[in-house]
């Protein structure tokens, strides 16, 4: 399981750099040291979660830089931005297709897949001129623990 875990981050970390030079964007240590952080926490940290994390290697970076980092790995399509309603953005490195459900007490953020909801249409109301580029349901209540 170890083996397929290191063989997936590390291809995450392969299309993380070809992502970066296709924008033209330096691949830095404290990118690098971000986006590791990312890819290791498997529950949508935020800023501040990478923020705490990063600084250990690097005392000196600010949180404004990984707020400024993330928002560009975002720009680029490195990671996907988990929005949640009164509370800080989490962030997502996983860009296959998927949902979240969030749990509105603990904030527990869960990945599932459901393929219905990849198919979602717009309402006729939206009529013509609109273009969905993604679809990315966020379902809310309580998970098993906090239920």
């Amino acid at each position: 399981m170890r083996i397929l875990q290191r063989q997936a981050d590390s291809k995450l970390m392969a299309e993380f750099r070809d992502k970066c030079r296709a924008n033209e964007l330096s691949i830095t240590p404290q990118r690098v040291a971000i986006y590791t952080e990312l890819i290791k926490s498997k529950k949508h940290p935020s800023a501040e979660d990478v923020f705490g994390k990063v600084r250990r290697t690097f005392p000196d970076i600010s949180l404004d830089t990984v707020y400024r980092t993330l928002s560009t790995f975002a720009e680029i399509g490195i990671i996907n931005v988990v929005e949640g309603y009164g509370e800080a953005r989490r962030y997502d490195p996983d860009l296959t297709s998927h949902h979240h459900f969030r749990c509105r007490k603990c904030n527990k953020i869960v990945d599932f897949h459901e393929d219905s909801y990849d198919n979602l249409k717009l309402p006729k109301e939206f009529g013509k001129g609109y273009e969905v580029t993604g679809i990315k349901v966020i379902i809310e209540g309580l998970c098993n623990k906090c239920a």
